[in-house]
């Protein structure tokens, strides 16, 4: 019960990151919200851009409420990954931007991860397990329609 209102808490108050915006400016050449799943709106971000990317899976902050419910049932994990409602930002910062934006996103007070690296390419975007296994989903994201 406790992490299911932990999960239920930041689903229903969503805390915006806005002092990562100057951040962002100053650093990302890309950026966007994760509303319908990290898996889909990464697929949306690089839509048309000729490049892709591939995302360790194990370096994606979870929280410890998700976590758990994630050690209880390992299916959650595709939830976790594609079913939204997420609200927070997703990125893509230059190689070597990526230590400049890290500590200034610390300063800022706001806690970030580095999670994949961008590729060339026009495929859907590859994300691995710890040990470089495909991960795949049942769906990438979550369909408003």
């Amino acid at each position: 019960p406790l992490h299911r209102d932990a999960l239920l808490d930041r689903y229903l108050h969503p805390r915006p990151r806005l002092a990562l915006a100057p951040v962002l400016r100053r650093h990302a050449r890309a950026a966007m919200d994760v509303s319908d799943g990290l898996a889909g709106d990464l697929t949306k971000m690089f839509a048309g851009t000729g490049l892709t990317a591939r995302i360790d899976v194990p370096a994606v902050p979870l929280s410890p409420a998700a976590q758990a419910a994630i050690s209880s049932d390992a299916s959650r994990l595709d939830t976790a990954l594609t079913g939204g409602d997420d609200y927070e930002i997703l990125c893509a910062v230059p190689p070597g931007s990526v230590g400049a934006f890290l500590a200034e996103a610390r300063a800022a007070g706001v806690p970030v991860a580095e999670i994949g690296s961008v590729e060339a390419g026009d495929a859907p975007p590859r994300f691995h397990d710890a040990h470089g296994r495909d991960v795949g989903f049942a769906r990438a994201s979550f369909s408003h329609f």
